[in-house]
């Protein structure tokens, strides 16, 4: 196991160990399992990695058009949002610099329930694109990989 003491707030520790791709995952506050599927060698005992990739995107959309319709007075009663993740070769891409290069691509399809007007659910949509975690993935990512000394 994690030692929570070590978790600041803000960090998520992955930890091998658990099977072939199975990882423990631990912010200060929470545990996790992610792994594959099985037709991948996995055991299937947690969600993939991208399915927390599209998970954070959809709550975090969902999080922001409910704190935006709150304050703004919007009787948004609740949020579905479906998310796919799929890679698109470059003849689909209208703005791809070369023509073998494959773009990832997610699809989110968002379902609004309330007594919503045209121009509030228009205003929900362009909330969507505002979320955090959005600007995030379509902004400049910038990783920074480091190797930890062999104590951590």
């Amino acid at each position: 196991m994690i030692d929570d003491t070590a978790i600041a707030p803000g960090e998520v520790v992955a930890k091998s160990g658990m099977g072939a791709f199975a990882t423990e995952l631990s912010t200060h506050t929470h545990r996790w399992v992610a792994d594959e599927p099985v037709a991948v060698g996995g055991s299937d005992i947690g969600p993939g990695p991208y399915d927390m990739l599209l998970a954070a995107l959809g709550s975090c959309t969902v999080m922001t058009m409910k704190m935006v319709a709150a304050r703004e007075n919007i009787p948004l009663e609740g949020v579905r949002i479906r998310l796919r993740h799929d890679r698109d070769h470059a003849r689909d891409c209208d703005h791809c610099d070369a023509p073998e290069a494959k773009i990832e691509a997610v699809f989110r399809r968002i379902t609004l329930h309330g007594d919503l007007s045209d121009a509030q659910r228009a205003r929900m949509l362009e909330i969507a694109d505002k979320c955090p975690v959005h600007r995030t993935l379509t902004g400049t990512l910038h990783v920074h990989t480091a190797l930890a000394g062999d104590a951590e």
